[in-house]
């Protein structure tokens, strides 16, 4: 009878558990509030939808928040899913609009991205001509909107492949006594994963994986994968082979979900249980000895073999990345559409903007200068009206020129490496203000720009006699690199090492395969002829190998930072907190050369923590060397041989260390040594002078 009502119980659970919905909101994609400025203003926002999730009878919720100025009777809200119109309607007079659209297969873009596209028709005064350039026209879209997803009831094994499956994984696992090949697997899985998603990836021993992972890769030789886990591979790969075997299973996972709901007027948080049925799948990379599991790696490597695998298993016997660029191959000029542009049509009247962003990583040098060049079409402007093209970069205008009757726009602006950061921002605008009483005249201005007729030109490499993190990673583009890992500090660094392979490979002709090494294994000649990425212990004998190196990391030291003419310690490699520490820099062949180090009991946080701070926005051309903390706070400094922000303990002799240690004891003691002296000379003077009168 137990057993009987426990499985009523589970029929159950598992019931409510495939009616049950996921809820994917705007900020977990990794959109704020996200404003619309203008008359006539367009967002667009793009969601991946799972392969276990049903679109048909799915919801999007949609919440707007319109300005206070707005005339909500006169203006409207257009949403377009997939290019199609699905909603229009007036602003209603609630302070926060919500709108609920019923998803059907049609909204479904290709690669199952659902394309959200909000715009928006406002006025202020009901006076077009008033309304042109009125900043009060605003609407957002709140980040709390959300797509509200049923589970695929005819969900299948067979929907979920080797080259759709990387999106749902948020972790790699690796085996406990990890050789070089397992760490190169670890740092091609991580760069994998990551360039899928926008959220973070975890990185674990294979004895250290907690219960709530259930969606991961699992890299490792077949003979150093546990029992278990082999036992889940039913193809076994021969001697030479490298497989990639994907291991399909699902699990109800139970979860809060923390939902925005109008109570009163007022938005508040409103927390419910949420129960689905998610994947539970591994993929296995793995070979039948270190030759073929060394192919399996490579096939990791390259999309495109991931790409076209739409099976659960791939037996690898012949691998090979041979795809070389050369500088003027894709690589120095770059059209708008090779860095994810599309042309838009624009239309009506005022301000109509697109974006685009590049890195400077995308082109095969650091560039010195960059030349930006705009080719489009637009409508021929009538006498007395006002039409500008603007380009902006980062926020600031940097080109505007007049437009004309023509139609025909071919401009160009050359940026400098002070204009220009490692993360761009670009922004075209047309800006269309009509002659007249703009109600009697025509005023459909319409205007685009040719993607594949734009384009970015790297003009001139930024060479400077130091190397700086502001040409990491893109320093590297050129020759052959080699990671050289510390066999003692191995396992701390899998993570940090799938931070450098994607950060090597993050632009759009991701052909960096680096070659990987034990730091007491690699030829002395090697650190002259490759680019080289170490992560080093400490103590590390390959230390001294490098005496172009701005700090001796195995070496005790100090670093200053000088304010108002005064210099004060800001780290000692004596502190006990985790520390990774980076630095640049050209070695004797003028080769790029990365070290990164960390100390503390917190090592793999604090190499993560290395590895990331060196890829982020720096604010300076010439830092070189790099200290974080687990906690990812960071100090940048321009360290060369000269620096006076340095200071090397040890270097020092016994006396003159307890000299800086003790000094202002010392001299406080001479100063109470001396006035003792005067008071007590001073007191015997005036006894004489006593005994004189007397």
């Amino acid at each position: 009878m137990n057993k009987f009502i426990t499985l009523l119980a589970l029929v159950f659970l598992l019931s409510k558990a495939s009616l049950a919905q996921s809820i994917v909101s705007f900020k977990s994609q990794g959109y704020e509030d996200n404003a619309i400025y203008g008359m006539s203003g367009a967002s667009s926002f793009y969601v991946k939808i799972s392969p276990l999730a049903e679109i048909e009878g799915s919801k999007l919720v949609l919440y707007f928040e319109p300005s206070q100025a707005i005339i909500k009777e006169h203006s409207f809200i257009n949403v377009i899913l997939n290019n199609k119109p699905v909603y229009s309607s007036r602003l209603p007079a609630d302070s926060i609009d919500k709108v609920t659209i019923t998803l059907t297969k049609e909204n479904l873009s290709d690669g199952r991205f659902l394309k959200i596209q909000v715009k928006t028709l406002l006025t202020v005064t009901d006076d077009i001509c008033k309304d042109l350039d009125n900043p009060a026209m605003w609407l957002k879209v709140k980040n709390y909107s959300y797509v509200s997803l049923l589970n695929n009831k005819n969900f299948t094994a067979n929907t979920i492949n080797i080259s759709n499956c990387f999106t749902s994984k948020r972790a790699v696992v690796y085996p406990a006594g990890a050789s070089l090949h397992d760490l190169k697997a670890v740092a091609w899985a991580y760069a994998r994963l990551k360039k899928s998603t926008n959220k973070q990836i975890f990185v674990f021993q294979a004895d250290q994986v907690p219960d709530s992972i259930k969606n991961y890769v699992e890299v490792g030789n077949m003979l150093a994968l546990p029992d278990d886990k082999k036992s889940l591979i039913k193809v076994s790969p021969q001697i030479g082979e490298g497989i990639l075997y994907l291991n399909k299973s699902t699990a109800v996972a139970v979860d809060t979900i923390t939902q925005m709901v109008n109570e009163g007027g007022r938005m508040v948080a409103r927390r419910s249980v949420s129960r689905e049925t998610v994947p539970a799948e591994i993929l296995f990379v793995s070979g039948g000895d270190d030759l073929g599991y060394e192919r399996a790696i490579t096939a990791l490597g390259n999309t495109n073999i991931l790409n076209s695998t739409f099976g659960d298993y791939l037996i690898i016997n012949q691998a090979e990345n041979s795809i070389i660029n050369t500088a003027d191959e894709n690589r120095s000029k770059l059209t708008l559409k090779q860095i994810g542009g599309s042309s838009d049509f624009l239309s009506g009247i005022g301000s109509l903007k697109s974006a685009y962003s590049f890195k400077n990583s995308d082109f095969n040098f650091t560039p010195k200068e960059v030349q930006i060049s705009f080719v489009g079409t637009y409508s021929g402007l009538s006498p007395g009206d006002r039409g500008y093209f603007n380009i902006y970069l980062n926020g600031l205008l940097i080109s505007s020129e007049r437009l004309d009757a023509s139609g025909k726009l071919n401009t160009s602006v050359t940026i400098n490496r002070y204009q220009h950061h490692k993360y761009n921002t670009l922004e075209s605008e047309f800006r269309f203000f009509p002659n007249g009483i703009c109600k009697n005249s025509f005023i459909n201005f319409f205007g685009e720009v040719d993607v594949e007729k734009s384009f970015l030109e790297s003009k001139n490499p930024f060479i400077s006699s130091d190397l700086s993190f502001y040409q990491y990673p893109e320093a590297f583009n050129s020759g052959t690199t080699k990671i050289v890992v510390s066999k003692k500090i191995a396992k701390y660094a899998a993570g940090a090492l799938g931070e450098v392979v994607f950060e090597l490979n993050n632009n759009i002709n991701s052909n960096n395969f680096p070659d990987f090494a034990y730091s007491d294994e690699i030829p002395a000649g090697d650190l002259r002829k490759y680019n080289i990425i170490a992560f080093l212990d400490k103590d590390d004998k390959l230390m001294n190998e490098f005496p172009d190196a701005p700090i001796k990391f195995n070496k005790n030291f100090r670093l200053y930072y000088a304010e108002n003419n005064n210099s004060r310690p800001i780290y000692s490699l004596s502190d006990t907190v985790s520390s990774g520490l980076a630095q640049i820099f050209y070695g004797r062949s003028n080769n790029a050369t990365l070290v990164l180090t960390a100390t503390g009991s917190h090592q793999s946080d604090a190499f993560l923590a290395a590895s990331t701070s060196i890829t982020e926005q720096l604010s300076t051309l010439s830092s070189n060397v790099c200290v974080t903390d687990a906690s990812a706070n960071k100090y940048l400094f321009n360290i060369n041989k000269s620096s006076d922000n340095l200071e090397y303990v040890e270097t020092k002799s016994s006396l003159t260390r307890f000299w800086e240690t003790w000094n202002l004891y010392i001299l406080l003691g001479i100063l109470i040594l001396i006035l003792l002296s005067f008071l007590y000379v001073r007191s015997r003077v005036q006894r004489s002078q006593e005994l004189y009168n007397d």
